[in-house]
């Protein structure tokens, strides 16, 4: 039997109880986004085929997963999603921008995703639990969205 989906208001409470430290969250909004830079960066560097390649310069396993998580993001709600489109977007430019450094993308995608991830877990020492992902890997999912929440809120926009 197939369990129905979670809303996007249980997502995000379930993901907000162990995110309740001032310090935790502070982490979070510098090291969510970071990782999602990392992650995709660190991805953009994974072979493609070429045709795939000379479509576009920007079409990589890293943007591949950028459209995987809005589609994730689509089905849990559409208001959110759409700021995940422009979210991916700020992403996108600064790889962009990042590439334009002195250094490979590769090197500075993986230390920022190793520096990120030991904040995170700083984060999570002073909040006392667990990282939520730890329970369901798709709430590693939720923490860009859980960030823009805050965001939607603070504009009055629904989702």
């Amino acid at each position: 039997m197939r369990t129905p989906m979670r809303k996007v208001d249980q997502w995000l409470a379930e993901y907000g109880e162990s995110h309740r430290n001032p310090a935790n969250k502070l982490l979070h909004w510098i090291c969510v986004p970071v990782i999602v830079v990392s992650m995709v960066g660190l991805l953009w560097y994974l072979p493609v085929p070429q045709s795939l390649r000379a479509a576009s310069p920007l079409l990589n396993w890293g943007t591949v997963l950028l459209v995987g998580a809005v589609v994730y993001y689509v089905a849990i709600s559409w208001s959110l999603a759409l700021g995940m489109v422009l979210f991916a977007g700020a992403v996108l430019g600064c790889l962009v921008w990042l590439q334009t450094l002195p250094w490979p993308l590769w090197i500075l995608c993986l230390g920022l995703f190793v520096v990120a991830w030991i904040g995170q877990f700083i984060g999570h020492h002073y909040e006392g639990k667990r990282p939520s992902f730890f329970k369901d890997v798709q709430f590693l999912l939720i923490g860009p969205l859980w960030l823009l929440s805050f965001v939607y809120r603070k504009l009055g926009i629904r989702y």
